[in-house]
């Protein structure tokens, strides 16, 4: 396994992968460490779990540059995303008592509840480009609800899926509940099939959630996918376009594009476009691209060169078909995996960027008539992650967000995930929440106890 520094394609440190004699141990291990984790109270976990918080917090720079290294993203967002961990541990480590407290139910019986436990061990494959963030969003608050973890990361940030591995070593969790696995996307499948591993959780492609999903479904396992997403940011006439502009800047570019629920569509009332247009060009053109370890630095490289040649390409067909090229649609003249921000307008139905998640920084822009057009478009997609609209009429905003057929809307607001509320999507977007009450409970038994 290689870990190659996409800003300028150099080898940072080559992995030696574990043999299925070693992913075979590991799963028994981890399976004896769940015997006696289940059994532990809240307390007990929260207390590492909280332990975990603190080393992310004492590590932050460290774990923040290995991610920039590894996969491009800009050091003060790696930063972040190392605090956000943190908050995802606090809030689990302080909640789940909680919300895992039996429920009582009315019935013929004398007593009857709800109680949850934990279904055992659960593999988490995890994708690469919020490295630390999708992995502890699952691995929080499955650890606290008593389950142990086995994580198979993406093979370009193999760095990063040591480092986690290593922070709940160093917070005391014993050994076997949290394991990395350092196996190829091929060695999935018989860890799907071993009789100790009673879950799967995914975040990544279509394609690779529907093979873990079918996978999960002929061993009878549960499954949880987050897959992709093409979220429509909708700008109604009555917006406010300064405040409107500069959110679609920061909705469409976070991690250079590369998130499922970056904004990706952008549905203009024909009557507001080309001010939008207009606005948006002049941010985007201010961009500045460069070394993302360097504080000025506003646009990063993409994780690989796959994905470079996969936006251009989406780029291209799009402007072949007819989409009009308004900024960037180029690679810089530099070394590393870097791809131009671009502004696509006059996006029509049948154009590869108006069904396709671009999975970069590329702002798409398809012009409607009115509310109810941009409703139509919003909707006419097999993804449904997120998604927002903008306008200075809050009751009418909460009218479309119910609208849109997605796991989550925001009103005025670009789309992000909250370890408060739940986060996860429908059709090819995937099933199943994560974070939340919802994202703890997924992984339990939702037992039934009746009393005569």
């Amino acid at each position: 396994m290689k870990s190659i520094n996409p800003t300028n394609g150099e080898i940072i440190r080559e992995y030696q992968e574990h043999t299925y004699t070693d992913v075979r141990l590991i799963i028994e291990n981890a399976y004896q460490a769940w015997s006696d984790w289940k059994e532990r109270s809240f307390e007990s976990r929260s207390a590492l779990i909280k332990k975990t918080a603190q080393a992310l917090r004492d590590g932050k720079e460290q774990y923040a540059r290995l991610m920039t290294l590894e996969m491009g993203k800009l050091l003060r967002e790696s930063m972040a995303e190392i605090e956000k961990c943190a908050i995802v541990c606090d809030f689990y480590a302080d909640h789940a008592a909680e919300i895992l407290q039996d429920e009582e139910i009315k019935s013929d019986a004398s007593r009857s509840f709800i109680t949850y436990q934990p279904l055992g061990v659960i593999l988490a494959v995890m994708p690469w480009n919020f490295p630390f963030w999708q992995v502890f969003r699952f691995a929080a608050p499955a650890l606290m609800a008593g389950n142990s973890v086995l994580l198979k990361h993406a093979s370009n940030v193999p760095g990063c899926a040591l480092a986690i591995e290593n922070i709940f070593t160093v917070a005391g969790f014993p050994n076997g509940i949290f394991k990395t696995l350092m196996i190829p996307s091929a060695g999935v499948d018989q860890v799907i099939a071993h009789p100790r591993v009673r879950a799967v959780s995914l975040t990544g492609s279509e394609s690779a959630g529907s093979h873990v999903a079918s996978l999960a479904g002929k061993y009878i396992k549960k499954s949880l996918l987050e897959l992709g997403g093409s979220d429509p940011f909708i700008i109604l006439e009555d917006a406010d376009m300064e405040a409107t502009i500069k959110s679609a800047v920061n909705a469409r570019m976070i991690n250079q594009g590369q998130s499922c629920i970056a904004s990706k569509r952008f549905i203009v009332v024909k009557s507001r476009v080309q001010e939008f247009e207009s606005g948006l060009e002049t941010a985007f053109d201010k961009l500045i691209i460069g070394n993302p370890l360097e504080e000025k630095t506003q646009v990063g490289p993409l994780a690989r060169a796959d994905l470079v040649d996969e936006i251009e390409r989406q780029v291209l067909s799009s402007v072949e078909s007819g989409a009009r090229l308004v900024s960037g649609g180029k690679r810089p003249s530099r070394a590393g995996c870097y791809y131009k921000p671009t502004i696509l307008s006059d996006v029509k139905y049948g154009m590869a960027v108006y069904h396709e998640e671009t999975f970069g920084p590329v702002a798409v822009i398809i012009p409607v008539d009115n509310e109810a057009e941009a409703i139509r478009v919003a909707n006419d997609s097999e993804f449904g992650l997120g998604g927002c609209v903008w306008t200075t009429d809050l009751r009418r905003g909460e009218a479309v967000a119910r609208k849109i057929i997605s796991g989550a809307m925001f009103v005025n607001g670009m789309t992000k995930s909250d370890p408060r509320l739940p986060f996860g999507g429908v059709g090819k977007s995937g099933y199943g929440r994560e974070l939340g009450s919802n994202g703890i409970k997924e992984f339990m038994n939702i037992k039934t106890i009746w009393i005569g």
